[in-house]
C-alpha cells in the first residue's frame, strides 16, 4: 500500500449524502477526497429507485421544517449548476387516522411553520384525486403544496460533477476497511488499494457506517425495503398534475407513492416493509412474490386504478436508528471526524442540507443549523 498525500478531508460513502458533503467541502475551496466502494448511482445501498419525496409538511418532528426550506434552497441551486431539473412539485398529501401521528403532526408542523396547507377528509381526498378508493370518511390529510419529488441519481450524479468540477477527487469501487487517528490531530484512512491521510473525515457509509464506527452497532440497523412500480389502468388520474405525493395512514401500515413520471408508472412503498434484518455485504437484492403481494394489496384496495401489471420491484435498505432520527455529530472521542447515518427511511430529501452541515462540522467544528435533536450523545447507554 502506498501513502498518498494529505487531504483537508476525505469523504467515506459517495451516495446521496457523501456525493453533496465532497461537493459543499470542494465548494468552499478545500482539498477532498470521496471514496466509494461501489460505482457511482449503484444499487446495493439506500440513494438509488429513480425517485424520493420530498415535503414540506414534516409529521415526524417539526423541528426538521427550517433544514428542508434550506434543502429545497440548495436543491434549486444544484439544479442551476446542473442545468437540468431535479426536483418535481407536485404537492404531498400527508394523513390518517384525525388522532394518529401522522395528520396530527404534519398539522402542527404546518402551523407551526405558517406553512400553506389545507385539511381534506377521506372523501374530499377521493372527490379531489379520483385516484383514490375505499378512505375511511374519518381520514384527515395534510394538503401542503410545495411537496414533490426528487431525481435520486440524477442528484446524486449532479452533486458527484459539481464536486469534480470544484476540485474534487471521487474514487470508485474502492472499499474503505478502516480509520485512525493520528497524534497530530489528523486521521489515515485505509481502503484495498491505498492509505491516505486527511485533517478531516466524514462517513456518510449509509448500512456500512456500524462497521467503520462500532459505537453506531446497535445505533444504525440496516432493514430490508422493497419498491414497487405499476402500471396504471388510467395513466390519466396519476400524472404529476394529477397525483401528489402521498404518505398514508391505514390499517395495515404507513405507505407512500408517487405519480407516473419519465416513462414509469405508479411507484408505492410500505414504511418498514416485513421489518426484515439484512445483511449489507449480501449481494442478493432479489425481491419476491411476497413483498409483490403486500404492495400489489395496498394498490388494490386504496388506488385500483393504477392495479395493472407490476413493472418493476427494488430492492433497498433503511438504516434505523432508534427513534428514527437522523445521526449527525462529531465523535467525542475523535472530533475530527463527522458521522452523518441513521437516516430511517426518510432522509434522502435531506442530502443537500446534511451536506452542508457536514461540510460545517468538519470545516468548524459547529454549525448555523439546529441539529440537537441528531445528537450522538441522546443514546448514552446504547
Amino acid at each position: 500500500m502506498t501513502v498518498d498525500h494529505r487531504y483537508d478531508a476525505i469523504v467515506v460513502g459517495l451516495g446521496g449524502m457523501g456525493t453533496a458533503t465532497a461537493f459543499h467541502l470542494a465548494q468552499r475551496g478545500k482539498r477532498v477526497l470521496g471514496i466509494e466502494q461501489f460505482e457511482l448511482g449503484h444499487e446495493r445501498g439506500s440513494s438509488h429507485g429513480l425517485t424520493r419525496i420530498i415535503r414540506l409538511a414534516y409529521h415526524e418532528d417539526p423541528r426538521y421544517v427550517p433544514l428542508l426550506r434550506r434543502s429545497y434552497e440548495l436543491w434549486h441551486q444544484l439544479e442551476r449548476l446542473a442545468g437540468e431539473r431535479l426536483l418535481v412539485t407536485t404537492g404531498s398529501l400527508e394523513g390518517g387516522p384525525e388522532d394518529g401521528p401522522m395528520f396530527s403532526g404534519a398539522l402542527a408542523a404546518a402551523r407551526l411553520h405558517d406553512l400553506p396547507h389545507e385539511v381534506l377528509t377521506g372523501d374530499e381526498v377521493m372527490r379531489r384525486y379520483p385516484a383514490y378508493a375505499n378512505l375511511d370518511p374519518r381520514t384527515r390529510i395534510v394538503l401542503q403544496p410545495d411537496g414533490g419529488f426528487l431525481l435520486a441519481e440524477a442528484t446524486m450524479r449532479a452533486h458527484a460533477e459539481a464536486a469534480t468540477a470544484h476540485g474534487a477527487e471521487l474514487r470508485f469501487e474502492e472499499p474503505v476497511r478502516g480509520w485512525e487517528p493520528l497524534a497530530d490531530g489528523g486521521v489515515r484512512v485505509t481502503t484495498d488499494l491505498a492509505t491516505y491521510v486527511a485533517e478531516r473525515v466524514v462517513i456518510c457509509a449509509g448500512a456500512w457506517a456500524r462497521q467503520l464506527v462500532p459505537r453506531l452497532e446497535r445505533l444504525a440497523v440496516p432493514e430490508r425495503q422493497v419498491l414497487g412500480w405499476f402500471t396504471p389502468h388510467r395513466p390519466e388520474l396519476f400524472g404529476i398534475d394529477r397525483f401528489p405525493v402521498f404518505i398514508l395512514d391505514v390499517d395495515s401500515g404507513s405507505w407512500y407513492g408517487f405519480p407516473a413520471h419519465d416513462g414509469h408508472g405508479l411507484k408505492v412503498g410500505w414504511y418498514h416493509h416485513f421489518r426484515e434484518p439484512i445483511d449489507p455485504d449480501n449481494p442478493d437484492r432479489s425481491a419476491t412474490p411476497r413483498d409483490e403481494e403486500a404492495l400489489r394489496g395496498f394498490v388494490d384496495r386504496y388506488l385500483p386504478a393504477a392495479a395493472g401489471p407490476t413493472e418493476m420491484l427494488k430492492a433497498c435498505m433503511f438504516t434505523n436508528s432508534p427513534d428514527e432520527h437522523f445521526i449527525i455529530d462529531r465523535l467525542a472521542d475523535a472530533p475530527q471526524v463527522t458521522i452523518a447515518a441513521g437516516f430511517s427511511g426518510h432522509g434522502y430529501k435531506f442530502c443537500s442540507v446534511v451536506g452542508e452541515i457536514c461540510a460545517d462540522l468538519a470545516i468548524d467544528g459547529g454549525t448555523r443549523h439546529d441539529i440537537g435533536l441528531f445528537r450522538l450523545d441522546r443514546f448514552p447507554d446504547a
